[in-house]
């Protein structure tokens, strides 16, 4: 299959080539130009009824359907190069699009769009003595950068968030996924323009070249925030190189703490999934603790079922001698984020130390005790650090989808205005609007 004949004849578009800058015309000069159409997209969005883009989004879906074709042909381009450099398998299992993924895809942008409108909700209201009255209404935050790594279908769920929100979107998705990328942003562009949205409200970068993202970062006159979405190597540079503001994602490190009081076999389960489920994803456990008061009891048939399933273990002194097939932990194993069937295993004494060892080893993003005791799962909730606690349930439901978001840009684990899944709400900012009737200031 050749770029070719990614789109059949009926549908011709642009071949997408890593190197697809015009001749003559530099980077930063073609990201600004993005730049330029995207806010002038987002001003027409802003003002677009909630049923247009509702519409768009719908269509868009539609499109995404009709082209699953084209969209697998791109994707399995991109698989073959990235075979080819010897990507791991967690990096080829994020960049795969199967038809049932394509599906997904396209369920997810319906699902976006059959969620309350966020824009121009009243999220406050009161009169002052004087009889001035105000509101806080929602508004869209303008043009959205987002930078993403290997997994595709990010384009669509950032794109079909944005504009659900009233936003316009630049994409900047890694080289691994850029002909999947291309493709996908191709249909929702044409089944965005087919129902009276802007199909400037989804651009991407059409170009490999890290020099890209610098400008992207740099181009505060155009761009109001950057979502970063990736490793600790993009989203470092992210925030050294950002003159606009940033909704932070750093590692996924989460953890699974299994209390004295745990249901074995619900522990069990959890400690199984959060795993395993799919080792490749931000909300896959890294880091599995386990109450001293329990251990010798419960930790062996857990990590059988873990080994079973083909998951290496790296666990500490007491760990090692209750599991032979297990390796020594070092220090820097309960700081890493594996992304692959590896866990680091460490036995804690009691509630206290496995809030310590989670705030002080883990990235902030998700964390969960399996307890029966509900006085120790408040206190976990409670004071674990983190964007997203959870309690008897698995990390992996660290996803906007699962949240009834619809879908999601990626974990903000920074504390300021998003944290968490960033859905359609959280790509909104507030004005106020103030009504009196002819009063003013006393000097």
């Amino acid at each position: 299959m050749t770029p070719d004949t990614i789109f059949p004849a009926s549908r011709k578009r642009p071949v997408a080539t890593a190197d697809a800058v015009p001749p003559g015309e530099d980077v930063a000069a073609m990201v600004r130009d993005l730049g330029r159409k995207a806010r002038t997209a987002a001003a027409t969005l802003a003002t677009l009824p909630a049923e247009t883009r509702r519409a768009g989004l719908r269509a868009a879906a539609a499109t995404v359907r009709d082209r699953a074709g084209p969209i697998a042909d791109a994707n399995t381009q991109d698989m073959a190069a990235a075979r080819t450099k010897g990507l791991t398998a967690a990096m080829l299992d994020r960049l795969e699009l199967t038809p049932k993924r394509i599906e997904a895809m396209a369920r997810g942008l319906e699902d976006i769009a059959a969620l309350p409108d966020p824009v121009g909700r009243i999220l406050a209201r009161w009169e002052q003595p004087n009889g001035l009255r105000f509101e806080r209404v929602s508004v869209p935050l303008g043009v959205i950068g987002v930078i993403y790594e290997s997994r595709p279908n990010v384009t669509a769920d950032a794109g079909g968030l944005c504009v659900k929100a009233g936003n316009a979107a630049i994409l900047r998705g890694g080289s691994e996924s850029f002909h999947s990328s291309a493709a996908i942003v191709d249909a929702l562009r044409d089944g965005f323009a087919g129902a009276g949205v802007p199909a400037d409200a989804v651009q991407r970068i059409p170009t490999t070249d890290r020099a890209a993202v610098g400008a992207l970062l740099r181009l505060h006159d155009h761009v109001d925030v950057i979502v970063p979405r990736g490793g600790r190597s993009l989203i470092e540079r992210v925030m050294e190189e950002a003159r606009v503001p940033v909704f932070a994602h750093l590692d996924g490190l989460c953890h699974v703490y299994l209390h004295a009081s745990a249901d074995p076999d619900m522990a069990r389960a959890i400690a199984l999934n959060a795993k395993m489920r799919r080792t490749g994803i931000c909300g896959a456990a890294e880091t599995l603790l386990v109450d001293r008061a329990i251990a010798e009891r419960l930790l062996p048939p857990v990590l059988d079922d873990l080994i079973a399933a083909g998951c290496a273990i790296r666990g500490d002194t007491t760990v090692c001698a209750l599991e032979p097939r297990a390796t020594p932990a070092t220090e820097d194993d309960w700081s890493t984020e594996y992304l692959d069937a590896i866990l680091s295993v460490r036995v804690v004494d009691g509630l206290d130390a496995a809030i310590d060892h989670i705030n002080r080893y883990g990235s902030h993003h998700t964390d969960s005790i399996v307890a029966a005791d509900r006085d120790a799962a408040e206190r976990f909730l409670r004071d674990v650090d983190s964007a997203i606690v959870l309690h008897n349930a698995s990390t992996q439901f660290a996803d906007g989808g699962e949240f009834g978001f619809g879908a999601e840009i990626g974990i903000s684990t920074g504390k300021m205005h998003a944290r968490g899944p960033v859905g359609v709400e959280q790509l909104t900012g507030f004005n106020y609007r103030v009504r009196g009737t002819g009063q003013v200031r006393p000097a």
